[in-house]
């Protein structure tokens, strides 16, 4: 894919979602699994996942008779991309003030937290 696709909005990072824990799926599929949570229109989801396609953020098969939209680029991507574009917007480029933000932001498991250690730790060795 040549160049990257634009930051997506709430709504588009909500289906998304939908499509990185489900995999490849039908419209039909994808509004199921938001209707479960909030009330939706099937003709709201269809449009947006055709904008979508036309941005970018999703591909579309359309071998079969029912379109099957998936993820463009893998949520790892997309978090990466969207931690970049927070870090730089909201934090001058500040990796500790991003950290710190996110932390104070709500009440961290100490599990979460060895978590990070590690991986911060694992930065530092230069292995992910």
């Amino acid at each position: 894919m040549s160049g990257n696709p634009p930051r997506p909005t709430d709504a588009e990072l909500e289906l998304l979602t939908v499509l990185w824990s489900r995999g490849p799926s039908t419209v039909r599929d994808v509004h199921e699994t938001i209707a479960r949570r909030r009330p939706t229109q099937y003709t709201t989801v269809l449009k947006q996942m055709q904008i979508m396609a036309a941005k970018g953020l999703v591909r579309r098969d359309e071998k079969q008779r029912a379109h099957v939209y998936e993820a463009a680029r893998p949520r790892e991507w997309m978090e990466r991309q969207l931690a970049g574009d927070i870090l730089q917007r909201a934090f001058n480029g500040s990796a500790s003030r991003l950290m710190v933000g996110a932390l104070s932001a709500r009440k961290t498991s100490r599990k979460e937290l060895a978590e990070l250690r590690k991986l911060l730790d694992a930065y530092e060795r230069g292995t992910p």
